[in-house]
């Protein structure tokens, strides 16, 4: 399979190292183009043009380009236009597009599937949605992740450790999460499911990626607490200014493990004593 990853960073780099194990023909490109990336610039029509021209045309593309901490603007450039370019310009291409789980706005603590509601309250999550709309409409699949950790990358055990850390309102809000490896397995499954034709509907469909259990905040500060004998953070009101908003719920992927997939990590905590030693 000839594999193009545009966005080769902590996450593409994790599926371009599982692809090549695969013996898999990668290309992977970057804005900058630097460290033997192909320079494009998703968000610009002419410059995914000239992809085609170096790359040919891949089997699977696979969109996980950051937008670059941007808001709205960045991220309607980035990933609204940035898919409507690789759907115009690899058509042939099974298309990937990697979303986030924050498209669900559900604050009840319920557990959200892939058929729940998604209805974002911020226009960085409206935008998400138009995009995954469009990798739908090309047959394409759309990966809707939870909050990535993994080797020298854990937000909150380095908020925690640096003081940073406030409980929210009692801290049973849950927060979901994806070990960096597991979401670059299960996008591998997906391709290669979707390559095969297996009957059940790889292309066109959207599958949650996250770990097996979701802990609350204070679950996990506490294991934090007990692991690195510190006080737990304080109380605090909850962080409203969170840039895709403020939700409570369990993130299910259990449509993914019906398939077959099974994250070595299914709990954040199974990943603890390897983040400790490395971050």
């Amino acid at each position: 399979m000839h594999l193009l990853i545009c966005g080769n960073g902590y996450l593409g780099g994790a599926v371009k190292t599982q692809a090549v194990k695969r013996n898999w023909k990668v290309d992977t490109c970057s804005l900058s183009g630097d460290h033997d990336n192909h320079a494009c610039d998703l968000g610009d029509e002419e410059s995914v043009r000239n992809l085609v021209s170096i790359v040919g045309r891949p089997d699977a593309v696979v969109h996980c380009a950051s937008s670059g901490k941007g808001g709205a603007e960045a991220y309607q450039h980035v990933y609204r236009n940035g898919i409507a370019n690789l759907a115009r310009y690899f058509p042939e291409s099974l298309l990937l597009f990697t979303s986030s789980s924050s498209v669900y706005n559900q604050t009840d603590g319920s557990i959200v599937t892939e058929i729940s509601p998604a209805l974002p309250e911020r226009e960085t999550g409206s935008i998400l949605l138009e995009a995954e709309r469009l990798t739908l409409a090309a047959a394409g699949i759309v990966c809707r992740l939870s909050g990535i950790y993994g080797p020298g990358r854990s937000v909150i055990l380095k908020k925690f450790l640096s003081g940073e850390a406030v409980i929210e309102e009692g801290g049973d809000r849950y927060l979901n999460q994806i070990h960096r490896d597991d979401a670059a397995t299960a996008m591998i499954m997906l391709m290669e499911l979707a390559w095969e034709n297996t009957p059940h509907p790889i292309r066109g469909g959207i599958f949650n990626l996250s770990d097996s259990q979701s802990l609350t905040q204070r679950e996990l500060y506490q294991h934090f607490a007990d692991s690195f004998q510190r006080p737990l953070p304080p109380q605090g009101p909850r962080d409203l200014q969170r840039k895709r908003g403020w939700t409570h719920k369990q993130v299910s992927n259990r449509k993914m493990c019906e398939i077959g997939w099974q994250p070595s990590y299914p709990c954040y905590l199974d990943a603890l004593s390897e983040l400790c030693s490395i971050l």
